[in-house]
């Protein structure tokens, strides 16, 4: 069960009581998200960036996964962000109490769509398509780059990636992923995780390799979405409040089905 800590309309004192809070409720991973503006309300509210809030929440918290739904392939070299991942895999696992010498850091990845962060940072925007195939030639970088590193990571780092574009996405998640998040109803997400089985039988890899995750608001959408195939279950909470009702009954949720 995850959550998707939103940094924005929120102090950071706020954002990083939220984590803290989380992890004690007993959720599995606390996700943020890497934009550089709020999402929805203020367009110009209170925001913090993304990976300079995951290396503090690696020191602020000990058990609990931790990563960006998603980090955008635009907006770093594919070698730094490697490094950058590899970094805040080695801080999480100082002091872990889940295992430890082992990172935490879930390195969630997707190809960008804020054309506001694009426009005030000065990334070129192009075309839906366009920012796929860089991401699609660039994941190959980061590999290769992770695999460089000295010292290396502390584990295999999950790599998670968002969308659901059946041409282009679903293949390079069945090529690179540990994780496929999407959204959308169940009959859209059931359809997509048929088109990704054959994605996978197309190179010849076991599905059952990649953990389907999605986004849900309510025990039911779970329920519906685990009877689909799904296994990481996703709320987002925004500030200033970051609301964590529904989260309590998503975990007794869990717990229910783990018996």
């Amino acid at each position: 069960m995850g959550i998707q800590i939103q940094p924005q309309h929120a102090p950071y004192p706020a954002i990083r009581a939220a984590a803290a809070r989380v992890e004690e409720m007993g959720a599995d991973i606390a996700f943020n998200w890497d934009h550089f503006y709020p999402l929805y309300g203020e367009p110009e509210g209170l925001h913090f960036e993304c990976w300079t809030m995951l290396a503090a929440w690696a020191e602020a918290t000990s058990r609990i996964e931790i990563g960006a739904l998603v980090s955008c392939n635009s907006y770093r070299n594919p070698e730094l962000l490697a490094d950058m991942a590899r970094t805040v895999d080695h801080i999480s696992a100082h002091g872990s109490a889940q295992d430890p010498g082992t990172g935490r850091l879930v390195l969630g990845i997707g190809s960008g769509w804020f054309e506001k962060d694009y426009d005030e940072y000065g990334y070129e925007f192009g075309t839906a398509g366009g920012r796929l195939d860089k991401l699609r030639d660039d994941l190959p970088r980061i590999e290769s780059r992770l695999g460089k590193l000295n010292p290396a990571p502390t584990r295999h780092i999950p790599v998670l990636i968002g969308g659901g574009g059946e041409k282009k996405t679903l293949r390079l998640v069945a090529r690179h992923a540990d994780i496929w998040h999407t959204f959308g109803d169940v009959e859209t997400f059931t359809r997509k995780s048929a088109v990704l089985d054959e994605r996978c039988a197309e190179i010849g890899r076991d599905p059952g390799e990649i953990e389907r995750s999605v986004g849900v608001e309510t025990v039911e959408d779970a329920e519906t979405m685990y009877a689909a195939g799904a296994r990481l279950f996703t709320i987002g909470v925004g500030g200033p409040d970051h609301d964590t009702a529904v989260l309590a009954d998503l975990l007794a949720w869990r717990d229910g089905k783990n018996g």
